[in-house]
């Protein structure tokens, strides 16, 4: 029997099945779409996400460009840092097309022994049998395996087809559109987020001079056609409207919505959701691919130190990526509630100018190179700590 079926070849569904079959298992990868594919996201990998994509040995260098920070920008005001970490670790993002990392990801996992990369098949309903995920229905063929991962983004149709949904009360909309510039101007060394009344825009240095533009915006906030939008919000902001106007876009507008899905549990009998099928964190302080690539991570590390998969290795997985993620999703509630509340943006912008440490400092919480209260954060792997290695 194989070991592990894996729904979604995407960040998650990929790493994990390079580890996995790194580590002596049996892998049935499977993706609806073939690659390379164009997906909506911010495309900018925090430090901790580096570090972790390094780890599985995935070369970026031909499609990823280096930024050390983010610089924001309010009426004017403009406040920028550095990601705070400590020594020895990463502490560069990446800014890249999602369909290059995807593809590159894919590319490793189906040259990883013992993990069988399927595209173009369709999954659908999970075989469910005394209680236990058991299978997957394939193509209209049943797949049976010790373990059913769900890694079908976060509109999971597994986690749906199992009645997990969890509702959410507030609904945001993503766009985003790719520009090169004509000029050829200079890397970029920090991702420019720009924050209006209920939207934020956000600058994604990419390579050969290229760079996204992505909104993010609350549902209610959509009072037109959403490119109309778009492009009124470039335009409201000088510096990004200059930009613009010496680029030349290379690709279409692309739109998701809601930005929200959550679970009601993340891990059944024989099941794991994992990335954003198990629960949506809003991308307004950018650490989704990161998160997928540590999730990942972590649920191998679990599995290849327990023989037996039962609930208690799960449970404990699960309770491990909820610690690790704790003090990202306090920082990602701060600013969601800062949207909010426009009038004291500004006043944070001024304390945060006024202390810079303190701005590197929740950069680096969010980059995942730093705890937000304690002191540094170690990437090397559950396992490695476990051992007691630096």
């Amino acid at each position: 029997m194989t070991d592990v079926l894996i729904a979604g070849a995407g960040i998650a569904g990929s790493a994990l099945a390079v580890h996995l079959g790194r580590s002596g298992f049996s892998v049935m990868l499977f993706e609806r779409s073939p690659f390379p594919r164009e997906k909506p996201c911010g495309e900018g990998l925090m430090p901790a996400g580096v570090a972790a994509l390094e780890r599985l040995g995935v070369e970026t260098e031909n499609f990823g460009a280096d930024f050390e920070g983010i610089r924001y920008h309010f009426l004017g005001r403009m406040v920028q840092g550095r990601f705070s970490g400590c020594v020895g670790q990463t502490l560069r993002g990446r800014g890249m097309r999602r369909r290059e990392l995807d593809a590159a990801l894919a590319a490793a996992a189906g040259r990883t022994p013992g993990v069988s990369l399927n595209t173009g098949v369709r999954v659908g309903e999970p075989l469910v049998e005394g209680g236990r995920v058991t299978g997957l229905l394939v193509e209209k063929q049943s797949v049976r395996a010790r373990l059913v991962v769900a890694a079908d983004g976060a509109q999971s149709r597994l986690r749906h087809a199992l009645e997990l949904d969890r509702p959410t009360r507030r609904k945001r909309v993503g766009m985003r559109m790719h520009f090169r510039s004509a000029r050829g101007t200079p890397a970029a060394t920090h991702v420019e987020v720009f924050l209006g009344r209920g939207h934020e825009l956000y600058v994604t240095p990419l390579p050969s001079g290229e760079f996204l533009v992505a909104a993010l915006a609350e549902a209610e906030a959509l009072n037109g056609r959403t490119e109309d939008l778009f492009w009124r919000w470039c335009q409201a902001q000088p510096n990004l409207a200059e930009r613009i106007s010496e680029a030349e876009p290379i690709s279409e507008l692309l739109v998701t919505a809601p930005l929200s899905g959550r679970a009601r549990s993340r891990v059944l009998p024989g099941l794991v959701l994992l990335g954003d099928a198990a629960g949506f964190t809003d991308p307004i302080t950018g650490g989704g691919m990161t998160q997928a690539l540590q999730g990942a991570e972590s649920l191998a590390e679990h599995l290849a130190v327990s023989h037996d998969w039962n609930e208690a290795t799960l449970a404990a997985f699960d309770r491990q990526r909820e610690t690790a993620l704790r003090d990202y999703r306090l920082i990602t509630s701060g600013l969601l509630w800062l949207s909010t509340h426009p009038r004291l943006i500004g006043p944070g912008l001024d304390i945060m100018r006024a202390a810079p440490l303190l701005l590197s400092h929740f950069l680096g919480v969010s980059g995942g190179v730093r705890r937000l209260f304690g002191g540094q954060r170690v990437h090397r792997g559950l396992m490695a700590r476990e051992r007691g290695e630096t």
